[in-house]
């Protein structure tokens, strides 16, 4: 790879949408648990449920229910759907993975980069035992994690900090238009995931993984050209 001025250290992908699909998952949970509630809920409500907690998507379904929930009805339903969840995810496979991930991930490795999974997700882990991606990132923040959400940057500035790097020293991906606001506004250099008429404020917008090398990201990125690992001396 050719040595360029500008350094790229770390690479910090989302979970949900860049790394895996468990938003089918997080769907079956959530129909289930509309349907218990006798509320309505196509696919396309559920787009509007990428990046929000638990709790928060909890709140929109109620809302487009017309329905009303103390606290505490709230944490029990919420505790539900996550259970039902965390049973389907138990059985994903590596063959979940979206293609062209692992090999990515290598290159990165093999260039000597660091790599974060930082996800808003409270199952991450398992999600990544269950796929054996498990050993795959040097740092993992999932939804434990006390931070703001997006499209506070904290989750990648977590990440960032967790790495030792500052942001400008590294690539978020993330599929979501807060993901990307947050990145943006955290000072990092952005890949959306997915496409570019739905992701219009990414620096780079790509279809996936599949076919994509390291150097092929790096080379299109906008920027006077650039490189993962600082040159000593």
């Amino acid at each position: 790879m050719a040595d360029f001025s500008v350094k790229i250290k770390g690479f910090i992908f989302n979970l949900d949408g860049v790394i895996v699909d468990t938003a089918k998952y997080h769907y079956k949970a959530w129909l289930r648990l509309a349907d218990e509630m006798g509320v309505e809920f196509p696919p396309e409500q559920h787009e509007q449920l990428r990046s929000l907690s638990r709790m928060e998507s909890l709140e929109k379904i109620l809302e487009w229910g017309g329905l009303y929930m103390t606290e505490a009805e709230k944490l029990h339903w919420a505790d539900v759907k996550n259970n039902w969840y965390q049973g389907l995810i138990a059985h994903m496979t590596p063959d979940e993975v979206f293609k062209g991930v692992l090999p990515f991930l290598e290159e990165v490795r093999e260039y000597g980069g660091k790599t974060a999974l930082s996800s808003a997700s409270r199952n991450a882990h398992t999600v990544l035992k269950s796929t054996r991606l498990d050993s795959s990132f040097d740092v993992v923040l999932d939804g434990s994690a006390a931070r703001k959400a997006k499209p506070h940057p904290d989750c990648f500035l977590q990440a960032a900090s967790a790495l030792g790097l500052a942001p400008s020293e590294c690539i978020v991906f993330d599929d979501a238009v807060l993901g990307v606001q947050a990145a943006r506004d955290g000072g990092f250099h952005t890949v959306g995931v997915g496409k570019q008429e739905d992701l219009p404020d990414a620096d780079l917008v790509i279809p996936g993984f599949e076919g994509l090398s390291l150097s092929d990201v790096l080379e299109m990125m906008p920027w006077t050209p650039l490189s993962m690992v600082e040159t000593e001396g």
